[in-house]
């Protein structure tokens, strides 16, 4: 929801901070989460979720179809799908899923100081 809150240009900034062999993939619960704010959200938090759905439903996003069960909470399920120390790059401004993510040895890109992203940990070439 970032490009709307903060009017960050999210893929020119991946762009900037990642090399070109890097994807863009958003799994299928990340979406619906999104559908749901959406729904069921007013004023600006809707507006930020369609301007997110927008893009990762763009190219050069591709979604990631991903199975979880109801009761499991969409953060826990994407850090299942994160192995330590891979080429993977979660993208989240989550302080909590980050941290948590931090700790298993993912590397995290993040929205700095309102207005770039940066990475934390290592993104390999």
């Amino acid at each position: 929801m970032i490009p709307a809150q903060f009017h960050v240009d999210i893929i020119s900034e991946l762009e900037r901070i990642l090399p070109s062999s890097y994807s863009y993939v958003v799994p299928s619960p990340v979406l619906r989460e999104l559908e749901v704010i959406k729904k069921r959200s007013k004023g600006k938090d809707r507006i930020a979720s369609g301007v997110a759905l927008k893009i990762a439903n763009s190219e050069p996003v591709k979604t990631l179809e991903l199975e979880i069960d109801r009761k499991e909470h969409v953060d826990n399920a994407l850090l299942k799908m994160f192995k330590p120390d891979s080429r993977d790059v979660l993208c989240t401004n989550d302080r909590e899923l980050r941290n948590r993510a931090k700790k298993r040895g993912i590397t995290v890109v993040y929205l700095r100081q309102r207005s770039y992203l940066a990475v934390d940990g290592h993104v390999h070439l």
